[in-house]
């Protein structure tokens, strides 16, 4: 039997393509996506009614680079597979309640939390997950101190719990590790393209992989119809991604004005992650992180806002994104981070038609129109004029629909 179908009616529509309001609409859901958007009065004989009061109805967020698994660091206490599964679901249903519907998963994840969100064992978001990262030896993916000197196996990757990758060296090896990830699910593959903070042996401005392994990598991943989201931070990394295929630019907080140009003609995206720097220099040794990647924040952390405006200077898309694991009820704070330097209504298409396009999947998510599924919040407040309403936990979100389905209705 067909579910019943919902009209929504009394509520200001944020038109995120023209980043306004527009009031006088009506919205039907019928089968999980939107049947109709018109202004005056939809005919839906038997369809459910739900009068907004007012509120501002939106598209349902998209967060491109989260880590819903709580072991990405080495040095996060180590948990039993079972504990480490039951933190990736709460947090799974924490993002789906503060409004995103939709979140592409950095590393850690694989194709079963994406299956337990689909088959409705949990609630959570829409999942696109990378499986494990492709690091070198002594990459930002290697778990291993400069004083380890134990090769790395994928016994001991399994004993430790370390979620976030897995080390891969030469064409043949990386060629053998994306079919791997792409067998077990993954629907875009991480690789490691330049050093890291949290890492333990290597500098921030290191380049990983050779031209050869990273062209490798991009190959396997476009012969099996998906891509490559790259963790990079400097100028040099993201010219080099983007000459060798990469399709995102995961951080990219030391991009130039040359990178950016060249990036932006690519058709690339950036997806830069504010809040997680701002909560590792705040809170990173309580956390778990080493004193020696705190060392490294500092250069990283300052460009951050300089990185974004460079980007948008250069006509390249920006994506929203988080990086948080830790502490993942700080994901909706970005909002507030990327408002000290864009305005608003490009920080929510940054978390809707950009975040659509980074999924592969725009018109379906990120915008309210006929044919679109039917990822809605409804608001308190008019985020164009203060973002503050997408923050607190979702508090200000009476409404919440994913799919067709309402997860959440305090009206």
């Amino acid at each position: 039997m067909a579910d019943t179908p919902i009209l929504f009616k009394n509520f200001e529509l944020l038109d995120v393509v023209d980043g306004v309001l527009k009031s006088g609409y009506q919205l039907l859901v019928q089968d999980g996506h939107i049947a109709a958007l018109e202004t005056g009065a939809i005919a839906a004989n038997g369809a459910k009614e739900i009068d907004l009061g007012g509120h501002t109805l939106m598209p349902g967020l998209i967060d491109c680079h989260v880590h819903i698994h709580p072991l990405i660091l080495p040095t996060t206490p180590q948990m039993l597979p079972s504990l480490i599964t039951a933190h990736a679901l709460s947090t799974l249903e924490g993002m789906l309640m503060r409004g995103f519907t939709t979140v592409r998963d950095a590393g850690g994840a694989d194709a079963g939390h994406r299956q337990a969100v689909e088959q409705g064992l949990t609630p959570g978001p829409r999942l696109f997950v990378a499986g494990r990262a492709i690091s070198q030896t002594g990459g930002h993916g290697d778990p291993r101190t400069s004083a380890n000197q134990f090769e790395p196996c994928e016994c001991a990757a399994h004993l430790s719990g370390f979620g976030l990758g897995r080390i891969a060296d030469g064409v043949a090896e990386v060629r053998k590790a994306v079919r791997d990830e792409i067998r077990q699910g993954a629907d875009q593959v991480k690789l490691m393209a330049g050093g890291g903070v949290t890492s333990q042996s290597d500098p921030i401005d290191q380049l990983q992989y050779s031209d050869d392994e990273i062209s490798a990598v991009v190959d396997e991943a476009r012969r099996s119809h998906t891509y490559v989201m790259a963790h990079v931070y400097t100028a040099a990394g993201i010219r080099r991604c983007i000459e060798l295929g990469v399709r995102t630019l995961e951080h990219a907080n030391l991009i130039d004005e040359g990178a950016a140009k060249l990036a932006a003609e690519a058709g690339a995206y950036m997806v830069p992650n504010l809040i997680c720097y701002d909560n590792l220099g705040k809170r990173g040794l309580e956390l778990g992180y080493t004193p020696e990647a705190m060392a490294k924040l500092g250069d990283v952390a300052e460009a951050g806002a300089r990185s974004l405006e460079i980007a948008a200077n250069a006509g390249l898309k920006l994506a929203y994104g988080t990086d948080i694991s830790r502490s993942p009820e700080l994901q909706s704070d970005e909002f507030l981070l990327r408002a000290e330097v864009q305005k608003p209504a490009d920080i929510i298409r940054s978390a809707t038609l950009v975040g659509a396009e980074v999924v592969r999947m725009p018109g379906k998510l990120g915008v309210l129109a006929e044919g679109a599924i039917a990822d809605l919040l409804a608001v308190d407040g008019n985020p164009l004029e203060d973002l503050r309403v997408l923050t607190n936990q979702g508090e200000k979100m009476p409404v919440i629909m994913k799919e067709g389905v309402v997860i959440k209705n305090t009206l």
